[in-house]
């Protein structure tokens, strides 16, 4: 958690970068009706304390890629050097240890008909893969729309619109590009500039283009937390084939609790990302409304215990 006094503006804040991650301040403050200088103070304060992180990401799809949610089980004392190791690859979005050590789940992207490989690690002792076959719900968007931090007209104002052509391919500037959003998405224009050799001007229309071909998105990166939510699990589902994208759009859209919502292929084909006050509202929100999902055959539940690499592909 920040030691920063966490408020309501910085809510409102946390949902405008959402909708538009590189707005600038004074635009955001303008909506928001507070001045430019205050929001970048609030800014800077989340994002010293490491709570907050606006990051730009690439639809796998986009870039000829799939995603995989790879699950890795090991002894729990080997948990923290599996997990290290992993969040140390390239093509790892995220790396989570889950089920009190005892499971270590990623997210890893693969180009074409290539399958995510695992090394042989020390101690591990089973891997399974899982590809996502259809996204619900990504992220933290969900969480803020479903919060209605903000207004629908605050909403409308602030919402990104493309206003360039789009751009379906990469060059070798523009991975350079993203490389650095990866880690920031905020990075300054000037900054773009010296690592591609653009002009600022070519920069600012490059990532028009990429916004609105869908190779390039910036979304939040932010500790539940700061919301309230203290319980963070992940939720394997096997639902009827006949129910399945039912079930995943009334989870996208109806269920607060729901931060990541995805079809998969495998033993189990719905996954979530589920994020509660405390354990006893989590036991209230399997019972009573997972419960009555239709379809819903079977649900694992695996407790999340610490986060080694978080969200760059998938904004989760």
């Amino acid at each position: 958690m920040t030691p920063h006094a966490f408020d309501d503006l910085d809510r409102r804040l946390l949902h405008a970068l959402q909708l538009d991650g590189r707005a600038s301040f004074s635009r955001i403050g303008e909506v928001l009706g507070v001045s430019g200088q205050t929001v970048a103070r609030h800014y800077a304060a989340l994002r010293s304390d490491g709570a907050v992180k606006v990051i730009g990401v690439s639809d796998p799809e986009a870039l000829g890629e799939a995603l995989w949610l790879t699950r890795v089980r090991c002894p729990p004392d080997a948990a923290d050097a599996v997990a290290t190791a992993i969040a140390g690859r390239e093509d790892a979005s995220w790396v989570r240890i889950t089920s009190g050590g005892t499971e270590i789940v990623c997210a890893i992207r693969a180009s074409g008909d290539k399958t995510p490989l695992v090394p042989k690690l020390p101690r591990v002792l089973d891997v399974t893969a899982q590809c996502v076959l259809h996204e619900f719900l990504g992220g933290g968007e969900g969480l803020l729309r479903k919060a209605r931090v903000l207004t629908r007209s605050e909403v409308d104002e602030l919402t990104w619109s493309a206003d360039a052509p789009p751009r379906r391919e990469m060059s070798e500037q523009d991975h350079r590009m993203l490389e650095l959003l990866r880690g920031d998405g905020r990075t300054p224009v000037t900054e773009l500039a010296e690592a591609t050799g653009w002009s600022q001007t070519t920069v600012r229309r490059r990532l028009a283009e990429l916004r609105a071909g869908g190779l390039l998105r910036f979304t939040v990166d932010f500790d539940h937390r700061l919301f309230g939510f203290g319980v963070h699990v992940l939720l394997w589902l096997t639902v009827e084939p006949a129910d399945l994208d039912l079930a995943g759009r009334l989870l996208a859209e109806e269920h607060a609790e729901v931060a990541y919502v995805a079809a998969t292929s495998g033993p189990t084909n719905l996954v979530a990302g589920v994020v509660c006050p405390a354990v006893k509202d989590l036991y209230g929100y399997l019972t009573r409304r997972l419960a009555v999902l239709p379809g819903v055959r079977r649900i694992e539940t695996a407790p999340v215990g610490r986060t080694a690499k978080s969200a760059r592909a998938t904004g989760w």
